[in-house]
């Protein structure tokens, strides 16, 4: 009997994503500060675009980047950083993302930062931009720090996290970029001595504009009235699901009782809302022919659906059976169309390229002589449930042939917890066939000791042989003990 972890597989998908060219976020702003004025700088690195390698004990797997942070003035090295940054350690392709906080005197900066995978040296991404520093001590007008975009913030008592400030912990948004399932543009800005300055309420507008026929036209406004203090911390959020995809500006400005300006702030971001309502009707109103299903030959079309059947929900396999087999190619192209653009409104290729690489892997790993290897049972369970977090494969024993059992430590899909899945080769080749499970709504065999250990019937536990589900233990016959150990 061998135990291992699904190491084989999980490296070979993990190397396939990380083939894709590094992705990475590199956004900044600029504070004020009673002791010296800074800059943060935001890193979000696209986990899947980096490579993984297994750690020490090879169970978890981990990636990490060099990052180098310049800041130059007149073509001098003012400050500077260089640290690796390590994404989390486990199982899965998580994003991982960092703040640096540099302290900068008044002026104007020359930034630049790279980002290196530590494991391929070609996989780099650069940035240089120019930041303008400007919090004057004596300033009589009214200060404010830059506009930050927030992924996500909510409230904390983890002072010591890094992306926490004022007792908020705040995730910036990559790429000042908001999809098609962010619906929220929420934001974080300061404002600087108004109980100095103004020494009265005073109220907050803030909204988005853009340019039409060369006028900046007002597009969303919202308005909130706050107290005069030393420093006024606004996070605040605008509701953008009915926004249209485009070029934005977000600004922030300050405004007295009489309504006179008093300072504002901006920042470009970019919306993309394809399918403003994704709805089957109007995706039927997309040429196909011009999205990358279009690009797909006959023989890739087939390929494709075939793959997502483990994912197409029951009432609509039938449906997919037929398509497969239908003769039009358009029919074929708007149904592989409509799947992914419900899985990905905001870039459907990206979600189908991403599966089919998995797709691919499992194919490869399961072939048999039975149709693709993703048609198998153990392939149709891998894609529909993921990757197993263990997996025991018995070859040898004499009673029973080849088995497999899969663990799950979490399973989302049903709300259970340590759910199992056992498969066997009954004609002893490479079709594994799925033979019990504890997963609701999958096979469930009571009886599957007496299936699998059949070439020894004089041996079932108890004396009623018809209603009987185990076997007499011995070293020969495991899979109960295996399949209850964990």
């Amino acid at each position: 009997m061998m135990k291992k972890i699904f190491q084989s597989l999980a490296f070979l998908l993990l190397c396939s994503f990380s083939s894709q060219a590094l992705d990475a976020s590199i956004t900044y702003s600029t504070f004020k500060s009673p002791s010296q004025n800074y800059v943060e700088v935001y890193l979000y690195v696209v986990g899947k675009t980096v490579t993984y390698i297994p750690n020490a004990d090879s169970t978890m797997f981990q990636a990490g980047v060099e990052v180098v942070i310049l800041f130059k003035q007149d073509g001098e090295i003012v400050k500077f950083d260089k640290y690796n940054l390590n994404s989390p350690l486990g199982s899965l392709q998580e994003d991982f993302i960092d703040l640096k906080r540099f302290a900068l005197i008044d002026g104007e900066y020359q930034i630049e930062v790279s980002i290196q995978d530590k494991q391929d040296a070609e996989n780099v991404v650069r940035y240089d931009g120019r930041l303008n520093m400007d919090y004057p001590k004596d300033a009589n007008v009214l200060l404010q720090s830059d506009i930050e975009l927030l992924a996500s913030v909510k409230k904390t008592e983890n002072v010591e996290h890094v992306l926490v400030k004022n007792g908020f912990l705040i995730e910036p948004l990559p790429h000042n970029f908001y999809h098609k399932n962010l619906d929220k543009l929420i934001f974080y800005n300061e404002v600087y001595d108004t109980d100095k300055k103004i020494g009265d309420d005073f109220q907050v507008s803030y909204g988005i504009e853009r340019m039409v026929n060369n006028k900046i036209k007002p597009i969303l406004i919202g308005h909130k009235k706050r107290k005069p203090q030393s420093i006024n911390v606004l996070i605040l959020q605008m509701d953008i699901k009915d926004l249209p995809s485009g070029n934005y500006n977000f600004f922030v400005e300050i405004r007295n009782r009489t309504k006179e300006l008093l300072s504002r702030k901006s920042v470009e971001f970019t919306r993309s809302n394809p399918y403003l309502q994704a709805t089957h009707e109007v995706t039927e109103t997309v040429e196909v022919k011009d999205e990358f299903v279009g690009e797909l030959s006959r023989k890739e079309l087939r390929y494709s659906l075939k793959a997502i059947a483990p994912l197409v929900k029951d009432g609509d396999v039938e449906l997919l059976n037929s398509v497969v087999e239908n003769k039009d190619s358009i029919v074929q192209q708007r149904f592989l169309f409509n799947f992914w653009v419900n899985q990905n409104p905001n870039n459907p290729e990206v979600t189908y390229k991403a599966f089919m690489e998995v797709a691919k892997a499992i194919d490869k790993l399961y072939a048999s002589g039975f149709g693709h290897g993703f048609e198998s049972d153990r392939g149709r369970i891998f894609i529909k449930y993921g990757r197993p977090n263990d997996v025991i494969k018995v070859d040898n024993e004499p009673s029973a042939p080849p088995y497999e059992i899969w663990f799950y430590n979490d399973f989302p899909q049903t709300n259970q917890a340590d759910v199992k899945f056992l498969f066997y080769a009954p004609e002893l080749g490479t079709n594994y066939r799925l033979l019990h499970s504890t997963v609701r709504g999958e096979t469930n065999n009571p009886q599957w000791q007496i299936e699998l250990y059949k070439a020894v019937p004089n041996e079932v536990s108890g004396s009623n042989y018809i209603d009987a589900t185990g076997v007499v233990p011995n070293n020969n016959r495991r899979a109960s003990e295996y399949f209850n150990e964990n």
